[in-house]
């Protein structure tokens, strides 16, 4: 199987390029038949080329940020997913273009029936890369090398659950040591590491390297912080420097500018949505349309947080603080919709113009619940150097009842590596998980 590794990346490539390519062809067809002699003012010359090409470029885009072109990486169901968003999303804003060059709203029905085409093409074109791609890669065979930490069965558990990509052949306690240890690698494609002691777990790492073996590492927090360090020299040491205050000043003012844009223009674009909101909470009992809670951003410092009610009037005063369960009965009717496609977060843009979070962060917590979290994880705090987000790497990549400690992970993972392009990624990936039924339910009870 290692003689195929070069080759995965092209083949995986090769098959979404030759389905935009496809896609591209039809959106063509549709083009010149249905649209391009019937603007005021037709394009000359290349001027359809140009619209085509804008088209290939959306296309490869909204596949590329939805993940879309990961095939294998998912199963068949995440993947043809994440496609068919992509493509009705870049379908719908090419039927703006289109209209914006005609100067008017132009006839719809081509553009809907191109979609319903490229949702079948697309079923049954990834279906076949899918079979593909694990004919010619199957299933790992995997060890597990761990210690006696908190986080190995529920690593194994996950893993388990794609038995059409990792299969767990054996398990190794590092209490065997690293001469019985070691040995025994060879004997499979990749090495899982686990809450390793920092010494063995640098010899496997050594000896894999050495080997061609690939190694799946269940990173520590001291692991997530130095990945987001400058790779510097002091004369011909190398050194990784690792700042640890959060964002730059340059980084801050990007993006504080980059939110006070992009929110206003959301609320412009919401403000039916907060009437009909509104409406359809006074209608349904009659109580406050919005919702005050603390909550915690940069530096510790506690802000109000405001919401569409979703829950019953005091609801935490029955029940006291904590987090919503699946098929709670405090939630109302009304509100249940709302946190389904998590539109009781819209009035949270308010908070992102006043400067208490910002477009993209760690989701902000309750200053009793992440002293709760603190208890048990005291690195928890470690997200409070930037400021809280509307959404976040956490939340487009995990769930909702991701563990607390992945949590924490995922969000210095953002830290450490934080870019304006990073935050543009996350914002458009975060309506894909609008749809996605684990993204929004709440917690097992």
């Amino acid at each position: 199987m290692k003689n195929y590794e070069p080759i995965k990346r092209v083949m995986t490539l090769g098959c979404m390029l030759l389905a935009i390519a496809v896609m591209v062809i039809m959106f063509a067809i549709v083009w010149y038949r249905f649209y391009a002699l019937t603007i005021i003012y037709p394009f000359f010359r290349r001027g359809n080329w140009m619209v085509i090409a804008v088209y290939a470029f959306l296309l490869y885009l909204g596949l590329y940020i939805n993940e879309g072109n990961k095939i294998g990486f998912y199963t068949y169901g995440q993947t043809l997913f994440s496609q068919l968003l992509a493509i009705l999303l870049v379908n719908i804003l090419m039927y703006i273009v289109i209209s914006l060059i005609g100067r008017h709203f132009l006839w719809a029905v081509p553009m809907i029936g191109i979609t319903c085409v490229e949702f079948v093409f697309m079923a049954a074109w990834t279906w076949m890369a899918d079979r593909l791609y694990h004919h010619i890669y199957p299933p790992h065979r995997m060890v597990l090398v761990s210690g006696k930490g908190r986080h190995v069965n529920e690593l194994l558990r996950k893993m388990t659950t794609r038995q059409d990509k990792y299969q767990v052949r054996d398990r190794i306690d590092e209490s065997e040591g690293a001469e019985r240890i070691l040995p025994r690698l060879k004997n499979y494609d990749a090495v899982i590491l686990c809450d390793l002691n920092i010494q063995l777990r640098n010899e496997i790492t050594k000896y894999c390297y050495e080997n061609d073996i690939r190694i799946y590492v269940a990173p520590r927090i001291s692991d997530v912080i130095i990945r987001g360090a400058d790779e510097i020299h002091l004369f011909d040491s190398p050194l990784l420097l690792c700042r640890n205050y959060g964002l730059s000043i340059e980084q801050r003012l990007g993006k504080r500018i980059m939110d006070i844009v992009i929110t206003t223009l959301c609320l412009i674009l919401t403000s039916p949505f907060f009437l009909v909101i509104a409406l359809s909470i006074k209608i349904c009992d009659g109580g406050p349309v919005l919702y005050k809670q603390k909550r915690l951003t940069i530096g510790g410092k506690v802000f109000n947080i405001y919401k569409f009610r979703s829950m019953v009037p005091n609801a935490e005063e029955l029940e006291g603080a904590r987090l919503a369960k699946k098929e709670d009965s405090r939630i109302t009717p009304v509100g249940k919709v709302l946190r389904r496609f998590r539109l009781d977060e819209l009035p949270q843009l308010l908070n992102i113009l006043k400067g208490d979070m910002a477009l993209v962060g760690p989701r902000p917590e309750r200053p009793e619940l992440a002293e709760q979290i603190c208890k048990d994880i005291p690195e928890f705090s470690y997200r409070l150097k930037v400021k809280a987000g509307l959404t976040g790497f956490a939340q487009v990549v995990g769930k909702y009842n991701t563990s607390p400690y992945d949590k924490l992970e995922l969000d210095l993972m953002y830290i450490s590596k934080y870019s304006l392009i990073l935050d543009l990624k996350i914002l458009l990936m975060t309506p894909k998980m609008l749809f996605i039924k684990d993204r929004t339910e709440g917690v097992d009870g």
